[in-house]
């Protein structure tokens, strides 16, 4: 397989040797207010965000109207039913013309994570820059081959999907004509323990699959994915909420807008960090080296009692030089506070 070893979205270039690409995930915090929404849009861009990603469905695309156990939905959400849960969370279809309207006014990449057929058309009538497929959406070859077909770039997250199952999604989207694509690793969890995240798995990815790899993350803080971008992520997506306060499916373990601001700082400062390979050309003068620390005669025997490694590191001779020139003789005058060179260093007395 030869995918593109980085991708472009609405001009941005992604991978390696370009700075890392942060998205905003509204997912459900819009909480189906438009206002709220276009309020998330705003502070993302603010932030300093490079995108500001959407989900794309409705109840029944996801599940059915059912009442038996096993509709009920686990973890955080446990006592609801599945589409009584995503009834309450999808984002009215009607919010997309407008929001997507105002990232373009404000000069914020927008793309959404569609969950059937119908949301990818939908999508694609406002010509979406980019896809996600979202971590349960992996298995679901179809939808990809959907997304695939709008030759646009794609983004995959993992969350529980095995190695062999991202290897078949791998080679569906790859068969189906993709060449820009990016994984993500995540963890599907919320809010993920530190201990679930490998971030080991960022670089293990990137050798088996060559494409762009970054994190989906749903710890809280931005501590791991700030190390995410020193383990080779390219791309980290973090849930984005207004306030703690606000009462969606996602908020509690979501950022606000001043987290999301450190993350962008804190991701820009550790890329500076980490730069290249680097050694010092030229010796520090923070270090010690060898002086004079009395008026030395010509011909007098340079000794430990009259000469001594102190900072600055301003001379030729360092510290290790010092069992080398002991019982040596001066061949020049040396005054008192003069950092010694091999010029002062004769034979042995």
């Amino acid at each position: 397989m030869a995918f593109n070893s980085e991708i472009t979205i609405d001009g941005r270039k992604i991978g390696p040797g370009h700075p890392v690409y942060i998205i905003a995930e509204m997912s459900a915090n819009h909480g189906q207010n438009l206002e709220q929404a276009k309020a998330l849009v705003r502070a993302a861009k603010e932030a300093g965000a490079d995108a500001i990603k959407l989900q794309t469905y409705r109840a029944d695309t996801l599940t059915m109207d059912c009442k038996l156990p096993h509709f009920e939905a686990t973890g955080p959400w446990q006592g609801q039913y599945l589409y009584d849960l995503y009834e309450g969370a999808y984002m009215p279809w009607d919010f997309h013309a407008p929001l997507i309207q105002l990232a373009n006014e404000i000069g914020i990449t927008i793309f959404s994570s569609p969950f059937d057929d119908s949301a990818v058309d939908l999508l694609e009538s406002f010509d979406s820059p980019a896809y996600k497929i979202a971590s349960p959406e992996l298995i679901d070859h179809d939808l990809i081959r959907k997304v695939a077909a709008t030759g646009k770039p794609v983004i995959m997250s993992t969350g529980g999907a095995t190695l062999a199952e991202i290897d078949e999604a791998v080679k569906v989207a790859h068969q189906a004509g993709v060449t820009d694509l990016a994984i993500l690793k995540c963890t599907s969890s919320y809010p993920a323990p530190p201990q679930s995240i490998n971030l080991k798995t960022i670089p293990h990815l990137a050798d088996v699959f060559k494409v762009p790899i970054g994190l989906s993350d749903h710890t809280l803080g931005n501590h791991i994915p700030v190390a995410s971008v020193a383990m080779g992520g390219t791309i980290i997506e973090k849930h984005f909420v207004m306030s703690k306060e606000d009462e969606t499916a996602d908020s509690f373990f979501s950022m606000t807008p001043d987290e999301l601001e450190d993350l962008v700082q804190g991701v820009r400062q550790v890329e500076l960090a980490i730069g290249s390979v680097h050694f010092p050309s030229e010796p520090s003068k923070a270090r010690r080296c060898l002086f004079a620390v009395r008026d030395i005669a010509a011909g007098e025997v340079l000794n430990k009692e009259n000469v001594v490694n102190l900072r600055p590191g301003v001379g030729e001779l360092m510290p290790k030089d010092l069992g080398f020139i002991t019982g040596r003789l001066a061949t020049k005058a040396i005054k008192k506070g003069m950092p010694l060179t091999w010029h002062h260093v004769g034979a042995i007395k």
